[in-house]
């Protein structure tokens, strides 16, 4: 079953990288408001270059002065199911299993858009009416990170 990742990224603004499992790399969406429970909010999703396969375990700090600089951590993972539809059909559906992300969720291409997607939770046991992302990067995993980076990279 592929995997997919949520990452926090704390770069010039606050959003997070939703990312797929698909077709051997990691399709990846960034997420400003971050991916909601809730199937009111419709959450822009603006498609983003593949990532390699490893990346989905990335936690660390982007260096100043390199694209996205910042830290990123791990906001959630764990394995979905494919339920239909493809990337070049601009709809995906499927199921998440992770700690934050359960239930069903469908990306949706919007229409005369190049890059621009819609991250919607669907109405299942797991939604919920009201929902705000929680904050994974605490003082304590900030420094637990910065602590396993030698310092060059980070200055």
């Amino acid at each position: 079953m592929p995997y997919f990742v949520v990452h926090e990224h704390h770069s010039k603004r606050l959003h997070y990288d939703f990312r797929l499992e698909m077709e051997g790399v990691l399709k990846s969406w960034a997420v400003p408001k971050g991916p909601s429970m809730a199937p009111k909010d419709k959450r822009l999703a603006i498609m983003v270059e593949d990532h390699p396969l490893e990346y989905g375990k990335f936690e660390g700090i982007i260096p100043k002065g390199h694209y996205g600089a910042g830290p990123v951590v791990i906001w959630d993972s764990g394995k979905y199911e494919l339920l239909s539809g493809s990337i070049d059909e601009g709809k995906v559906e499927f199921l998440l299993k992770g700690q934050r992300l359960r239930g069903a969720f469908v990306l949706t291409k919007l229409k005369g858009k190049d890059k621009e997607w819609l991250l919607i939770k669907k109405k299942d046991e797991y939604a919920v009416t009201s929902y705000k992302p929680e904050i994974a990067l605490t003082e304590e995993k900030l420094k637990e990170i910065k602590e396993r980076i030698p310092p060059c990279e980070t200055e």
